[in-house]
């Protein structure tokens, strides 16, 4: 596996850490999770809404952005776009990325928590388990997630190959299955600070602390 460092270039590249707030690399502690791995789900009011989903692997945030946002759902298919790794800061950020940067718009932590590798409930016992990286690498990841909006099975489904592919974020059909919720309607307030979208814009715009 590349070094983290190299993993992170394209990140680092696309953004100029004079002009965005955006967090680089380094050390971080999460009070909000109770074990790690974490997940962290990020609202982003861009060119174009959609829902950020990161998950820890490895010492960075693998990352997909989900247009329709998570679903409860099981017969739900979500698309989800893979996009460049991001430091594990980043799954504390909320604020308001520049006009003309890469990215602008105003990014909300939506939802958060710990995950799990599904594979492990699955393997026999002395049967080796394959680790989420090696499922991304395979194109198809099942975990469980224990967040404050989302929980239970979800699974990433890479579909096509090469510069056709594209994943689907798809809510395996467990105990928290639920089509008749539709939390990304109903629930469109961050967990970190209680706030929307809109309020962030609103109050960074006139000089507000995120905290």
């Amino acid at each position: 596996m590349a070094p983290k460092e190299d993993r992170l270039g394209t990140y680092s590249e696309k953004r100029d850490f004079s002009s965005t707030p955006e967090p680089g690399d380094g050390d971080a502690e999460f009070d909000w999770a109770e074990q790690r791995p974490i997940f962290v789900i990020q609202k982003h009011d861009a060119s174009s809404l959609h829902y950020d989903f990161r998950i820890e692997v490895d010492g960075v945030l693998k990352s997909w952005a989900v247009p329709k946002g998570p679903s409860t759902d099981p017969r739900e298919r979500r698309l989800a776009v893979p996009t460049e790794d991001h430091p594990l800061p980043y799954a504390d950020f909320e604020g308001v990325i520049p006009e003309g940067e890469y990215g602008g718009g105003t990014v909300i932590v939506w939802d958060r928590g710990s995950y799990r590798n599904l594979k492990d409930d699955e393997a026999e016992e002395g049967e080796e388990v394959p680790s989420v990286a090696e499922q991304i690498n395979d194109g198809h990841v099942t975990i469980w997630l224990e967040g404050e909006k989302l929980s239970g099975g979800h699974a990433l489904i890479r579909t096509g190959s090469g510069e056709d592919a594209r994943w689907l974020l798809v809510k395996m059909d467990d105990d928290a299955a639920d089509a008749r919720r539709n939390p990304t309607s109903t629930e469109p307030q961050s967990v970190k600070s209680g706030r929307t979208v809109e309020e962030v814009a609103e109050q960074e715009k006139g000089g507000a602390s995120d905290d």
